[in-house]
């Protein structure tokens, strides 16, 4: 019978144990989805509202923003689908196909609403509003990269999701008894495939990622 001296013994060979606080997401939301023209919001800007002073910076939202307010993700899992097989007198089930599970991000609200605004607009992109038409795939889709970190926040296992776009973004709850809590929200999104990736694989897809933000 194992001790616990052998458990401490096998975790302490693995590393440790993986923390669920300790990961990054990056990505890139589609470009038309950075833009923050908001004439309300420059308005109070210029008037001493309390969004500040107004800075031509703030009309195109910095991408890199997105990773530092995700306060909550999820790595995506795998679920065989599968036929009965009708054998002599005996049935078994084989696998027929795989479906991927839909992945959901929760981001923490800033006070300027921009994580809220930032999706509006990639919405906006996936399917018109107002005039109800549906976006091109490769305008409103980007991959999306989630990597568990150990406690010297060194990547450890990687997930790219590629071609991923919203699909559900929650609602907005206030509650007027929880005066130290902080607004929040999340977004679900669909995508093509996912990839495992290893430590060196993922932090050089990681690296690539932040150069892009760079080029938009």
């Amino acid at each position: 019978m194992a001790s616990i001296e052998d458990f401490k013994s096998i975790i302490s060979q693995k590393g440790g144990v993986a923390r669920t606080n300790k990961f990054r997401v990056l990505f890139t939301p589609p470009k038309g989805s950075l833009f923050n023209i908001d004439p309300e919001a420059i308005i109070g800007s210029l008037f001493g509202g309390s969004t500040g002073n107004f800075d031509a910076k703030n009309l195109i939202n910095d991408p890199r923003a997105v990773s530092f307010l995700c306060s909550g993700a999820a790595l995506p899992g795998t679920q065989i689908q599968t036929l009965d097989f009708q054998a002599q007198k005996q049935t078994t089930k084989i696998a027929n196909t795989y479906i991927h599970e839909e992945v959901t991000l929760k981001f923490i609200l800033t006070n300027d609403y921009y994580i809220k605004k930032l999706f509006d607009n990639w919405l906006g992109q996936v399917v018109d509003l107002e005039s109800h038409t549906v976006g091109y795939k490769d305008d409103y889709s980007c991959d999306i990269i989630i990597q568990q970190l150990n406690s010297k926040n060194k990547v450890v296992y990687g997930v790219k999701l590629f071609e991923a776009f919203p699909t559900t973004v929650t609602g907005i709850e206030f509650d007027a008894g929880a005066e130290n809590a902080y607004g929040e929200m999340s977004v679900t999104f669909s995508y093509d495939r996912y990839e495992p990736q290893g430590p060196v694989s993922s932090t050089l897809t990681g690296v690539g990622s932040v150069l892009e933000v760079f080029d938009n």
